[in-house]
């Protein structure tokens, strides 16, 4: 799937859209794990407030950028949202530490992860790749594959 987004409110209302349509909560194997690319300054972290807001979080969401990882609770749920910014590691080794092999053998957890090309190695066979590019100004080109 290809966007166009001309503002913030247009790259959230995509996020918010992608969440809505392809969470399945608890219905498999591992967790849901959404790796997003794009350049400093691209929209990930915008990607990801969007996201969370579609699941009813209410925090305030920043990059994890210093503390690499942060957790969300989804509302109703059993779920957490995982928000990771590899853009500091050197590789997925960094991530072990933290946990990332238990929190992505749990199929409640749904991870996204900026920077994610950092950590490819530890990436499942089957996940959502999200490349998002600065076209011009506040304008930007989303794939989802």
């Amino acid at each position: 799937m290809k966007f166009r987004s001309n503002s913030v409110e247009q790259t959230q209302k995509i996020a918010s859209s992608l969440a809505k349509k392809i969470i399945k909560i608890g219905s498999q194997r591992h967790a849901q794990i959404f790796a997003l690319e794009g350049e400093l300054g691209a929209g990930k972290t915008t990607f990801v407030k969007g996201f969370a807001s579609a699941l009813g979080i209410k925090a305030h969401i920043t990059s994890p950028t210093f503390v690499l990882m942060k957790r969300y609770a989804v509302s109703m749920s059993k779920t957490y949202l995982y928000h990771i910014d590899a853009y500091r590691l050197r590789n997925h080794r960094d991530l072990m530490p933290l946990g990332i092999k238990e929190i992505m053998a749990d199929p409640r957890n749904i991870i996204l992860i900026e920077w994610s090309d950092r950590v490819k190695k530890i990436l499942p066979g089957k996940y959502v790749k999200v490349h998002i590019d600065h076209i011009n100004g506040n304008t930007r080109k989303i794939e989802i594959k």
